[in-house]
């Protein structure tokens, strides 16, 4: 019989033998952050990409795919960039973009963490069927965490595809799930009359109080959808 070991030593001994899945959670938990001080010390240089044409469209599209999916920089920084500089014909770009980044972070995810459940289950044979069983309700699970204003794009392709919950899914009900807050951050930069400002605005309390609505209702369906498969 296998001896049940502590979750947390299976943790360490996981990342001790993976060092590239160490990098990936430490970059897509930092990176993020220090691409918005860049930007925001840079931004200017955007003003110098229009879209106006087909091919300036989809080569905004493949950056913006790749900027989120390396996690390089926050999506809702990103979308108020684009609803500032961009206005309403950068929109289709940014969901295009989000979508395809869906692809790459989950991918980098897949990847670097490949083999983590089969060694979690092997040293936790109990959990297998549990988590299961939770993620029978993956798509409202993806819907909430996708909402929730706290929780970070590039590290939620990282959880998703450590669980293995599928792409498709991920796609089909997480985008959906984005789109309240992005629309908000994209309104808040097409409204603005300084890229500085409109960051500074989402400081604003009837912008927090949004937020805060969102963090609420998206805690609210994470719990409830958690401890109704539980039950």
């Amino acid at each position: 019989m296998t001896k049940k070991v502590s979750i947390f030593k299976v943790l360490g001994r996981y990342f001790k033998t993976h060092p590239l899945s160490v990098i990936g959670w430490v970059w897509v938990s930092i990176l993020p952050a220090i691409g918005s001080l860049i930007l925001l010390s840079q931004y200017y240089l955007l003003e110098q990409i229009p879209i106006h044409s087909l091919s300036n469209q989809l080569f905004a599209l493949s950056g913006i795919a790749l900027v989120l999916g390396l996690a390089l920089l926050p999506t809702t920084l990103t979308a108020t960039a684009v609803g500032f500089f961009w206005g309403w014909l950068g929109f289709p770009v940014l969901v295009g973009g989000y979508i395809l980044a869906n692809f790459i972070g989950y991918g980098l995810g897949k990847l670097l963490n490949e083999d983590f459940m089969e060694i979690l289950y092997f040293h936790q044979p109990k959990l297998e069927k549990d988590i299961e069983k939770r993620l029978t309700n993956s798509p409202s699970l993806i819907f909430f965490v996708r909402l929730s204003p706290v929780i970070p794009f590039a590290i939620s392709n990282f959880v998703f595809a450590s669980l293995r919950i599928p792409l498709r899914k991920v796609i089909t009900f997480g985008i959906p799930g984005m789109l309240p807050r992005t629309f908000i951050a994209f309104a808040t930069g097409l409204i603005g009359n300084s890229f500085l400002g409109a960051q500074e605005s989402m400081n604003h309390p009837l912008q927090f109080g949004i937020v805060f609505l969102l963090l609420i209702i998206s805690f609210w369906g994470i719990y409830h959808t958690w401890t109704k498969a539980k039950a």
